[in-house]
């Protein structure tokens, strides 16, 4: 545990410490986009973030190698090195997609040659554990087919849901340290060494993630990208692939294969497809493609339809809407993890039960601001404490005269200003320097 923590550290504050210089080269560079009908921000704000999410991967899998019982990951498996050839190309679609806004079926065909990349190494699905089947073995087609959709739909589901400031990096973290804690169990209690590849890259992503979620929280000082968003679908994905595809069921269980898959449905749903981790995502995903081919659209056509915009929509702040987001995957991501853990609890469905309700609560109060306490006051942010609240109030009701007054005042004063100008007079500009304008 100590070796992954160590990898964790150094591939977040790697991924931290170039998060400032990489923004500075965004800007130097060109990567600032105009803003777009449906962009959130009001200011332009340099992408290419994903730079110094790459790096810190790069840094992270250099650490491993060199520890003492990490380095055995890299030398039994190649799995590793799989996933740090399909992140490559990936991470330099995204780049080229941040400066120069390539094609969307570009993309969706550099998402497939990465998938092929980490097929090609071994890093595939061998077999699926099917409930009162047994362990189904793929064959190679099918494996690959599968491996490459599951990745395509994951790098998309993590690129649909980056829309706000710190989402899609919130998320994925949520999503990564449940999905550390299911493969260390795997790996750790039950002694199956298939699972450390996948330990190692939920750890690495959750470094990547938390490593640039201080310079992209709400107001966000630079965007991960595509760059960053379709590489932190691509780990997800391959850790998902590594453990499910690839640990045999039978090994954990003594008795029959079927026995040993039936023991296994509640843990291995979670996994069998990452969907169900990234579960907010993945069904903004749907809902898209949905509600763009009903229209008539292309299913990769921007539009202001996502989850995250109908929650500004009804009034919710950007700060609330990232958090309610926040605490829906880690109700679905640890929820379903603690039912992989003991499915036979009640008390744990109780519990996802009343916290699907306080969710509940929580998207119906958008406009809803908590009290705070007097004595907590000074533990909150300034825009909770109610003294501040109401000496702005108080504020803004006494300068309200005066403001009206100061805008018919300099109306006035402007209105007497205007002078005509004449023909040729320099020192002018637009329309009136080049010639008189016609009164009609």
């Amino acid at each position: 545990m100590r070796e992954y923590l160590l990898t964790l550290c150094i591939t977040a504050a790697v991924t931290y410490l170039l998060t400032g210089p990489v923004r500075k080269f965004a800007i130097v560079a060109g990567a600032m986009p105009q803003i777009r009908a449906r962009d959130v921000h009001r200011e332009p704000t340099p992408r290419l973030g994903g730079i110094a999410m790459f790096f810190g991967l790069c840094a992270g899998l250099l650490v491993a190698d060199h520890l003492t019982n990490l380095s055995e990951v890299f030398d039994k498996s190649n799995e590793p090195r799989a996933l740090l050839s399909g992140a490559a190309l990936i991470w330099l679609i995204g780049v080229l997609d941040d400066k120069f806004e390539i094609d969307a079926l570009i993309k969706l065909g550099g998402q497939m040659i990465a998938a092929g990349v980490m097929v090609m190494q071994g890093l595939t699905i061998l077999w699926l554990p099917i409930p009162k089947v047994g362990t189904v073995a793929l064959t190679q087609w099918q494996g690959t087919l599968l491996t490459v959709a599951l990745v395509v739909i994951t790098i998309n589901a993590v690129n649909f849901v980056d829309g706000l400031d710190g989402l899609a990096s919130g998320m994925v973290c949520i999503a990564a340290a449940a999905f550390f804690m299911y493969s260390y169990r795997i790996w750790y209690s039950y002694g199956i060494e298939a699972a450390a590849p996948a330990t190692l890259f939920a750890a690495v992503l959750m470094g990547m993630c938390l490593g640039f979620l201080p310079h992209n929280m709400h107001p966000a000082r630079i965007f991960m990208g595509d760059s960053g968003s379709m590489l932190i679908g691509l780990v997800l994905a391959a850790g998902a692939i590594s453990i499910t595809g690839q640990v045999d069921p039978d090994s954990l269980f003594g008795g029959s294969e079927r026995q040993a898959v039936h023991q296994m449905v509640p843990v291995y749903i979670p996994l069998l497809l990452p969907l169900t981790i990234i579960a907010i995502p993945a069904a903004d995903l749907v809902l898209a493609i949905v509600r763009r081919t009903w229209k008539g659209q292309s299913p990769f056509a921007a539009d202001r339809g996502h989850l995250h915009h109908r929650l500004l929509e009804i009034g919710h702040s950007h700060s609330r809407a990232v958090l309610i987001m926040y605490f829906w995957s880690a109700l679905i991501a640890f929820g379903a993890l603690a039912y992989s853990v003991n499915s036979a609890s009640m008390w744990i469905v109780l519990g996802i039960v009343f916290l699907c309700a306080i969710g509940l609560a929580l998207l119906l109060l958008p406009r809803f601001t908590p009290r705070t306490p007097r004595w907590a006051e000074a533990f909150v942010p300034p825009r909770y404490r109610r003294r501040r609240r109401a000496a702005e109030q108080e504020q803004g009701e006494e300068l309200e005269p005066v403001a009206a007054a100061l805008a018919e005042e300099a109306a006035a004063d402007c209105a007497e200003s205007r002078t005509p100008v004449a023909v040729g007079v320099s020192g002018v500009n637009g329309a009136t320097a080049l010639g008189a304008r016609r009164r009609r």
